[in-house]
């Protein structure tokens, strides 16, 4: 009888110690949120990286740490991150992203070519990933290869080639995943409004499709902004601008006083992404906000926000600190 309930208080002792191994890491990344600025929260998870003895909270660390530098364009330590979370062979942790090594390889081919490392981009393009059985996966490999192409090229003779099996993907069925950012690719660097137009009419609730309309700015990382094109592609005045936005003050208007301006700094899926720039903003001088919006397709989105200031000062102050910024009304 003794035997049997020692034996029941090892199996209880294990299967409560296999749960709080699967909640720990989601404590670790609720907590970083909680930091003063983001570069706090990366050092936060950095320290808990070296504690972390479980390949599995490694892992789901090093994914998130990723996430978080990605969406602060920190794009080569997260690109270093991800790839380190590829590396490791081990499952999903419970409430944390779930990601196939595959997928990280992925995330890191992006952040390599966000800041113009095309070789590094190809190295990992040309890893075990380019013969997946995922046909997702293979569509992105394709699509990233090419952006890969426009990356290197110095010059518009160059960027021929990989346009022109851009186009011919449209018509491939298995690359109907990846055809709205294809799409957008085209329209980017041709500047041929035909893109953009069937981005809003097949893809209307896409990031691409607000992209096109002005809701959303591209990030001025070397691929998007050094990639050579031949055309200009122009954005639509946005809808953002439109909303009623809450604010925690609005500044005082007379009838002689001009509107001031609100300035993006940001567009997030993650709440908790939105909070850490807000935080580092308020940390630096800034009176940022949170707004969000629920688009048609049911994402809520997380808009980082700055007033301008009757001087119009504002913007360049964010700008000389690093901030790239938008008005939006």
């Amino acid at each position: 009888m003794n035997k049997k309930i020692g034996l029941f208080l090892v199996c209880f002792f294990l299967v409560n110690a296999f749960s709080f191994s699967q909640t720990k890491v989601f404590d670790i990344a609720v907590e970083s949120t909680k930091k003063s600025s983001a570069k706090e929260s990366i050092e936060y998870l950095e320290q808990q990286l070296t504690k972390v003895t479980s390949a599995a909270e490694k892992r789901a660390l090093y994914i998130f740490l990723g996430s978080v530098q990605e969406q602060m364009a920190d794009f080569t330590n997260a690109c270093k991150n991800y790839a380190k979370a590829a590396g490791i062979s081990a499952g999903d942790v419970e409430n944390m992203p779930k990601k196939s090594n595959e997928q990280l390889v992925l995330d890191a081919v992006r952040c390599a070519l966000s800041y113009g490392d095309a070789d590094l981009a190809n190295l990992y393009l040309n890893s075990a990933v380019r013969n997946s059985k995922n046909a997702q996966i293979l569509s992105y490999v394709k699509l990233y290869a090419q952006w890969s192409a426009l990356c290197k090229a110095n010059d518009v003779s160059e960027i021929n080639e990989p346009l022109e099996i851009l186009k011919a993907y449209l018509n491939v069925e298995s690359m109907k995943v990846v055809r709205p950012s294809i799409l957008l690719t085209l329209w980017y660097i041709t500047g041929e409004k035909s893109y953009s137009e069937q981005i809003i009419s097949d893809f209307p609730t896409s990031v691409e499709s607000a992209i096109v309309k002005g809701d959303i700015h591209l990030l001025p990382t070397p691929f998007w902004f050094f990639v050579p094109k031949s055309g200009i592609a122009e954005q639509g005045v946005g809808s953002i601008s439109n909303v009623e936005i809450e604010q925690p003050s609005e500044p005082t208007s007379t009838e002689n006083s001009a509107k001031l301006t609100k300035l993006q700094l940001g567009l997030f899926r993650t709440e908790a992404n939105a909070k850490l720039l807000c935080d580092e903003l308020k940390s630096k001088g800034f009176e940022s906000y949170i707004k969000s919006e629920k688009r048609a397709s049911g994402t809520t989105y997380y808009i980082v926000i700055v007033n301008e200031n009757a001087e119009n000062t504002v913007a360049n102050k964010l700008r000389s600190n690093g901030y790239e910024c938008y008005a939006i009304e």
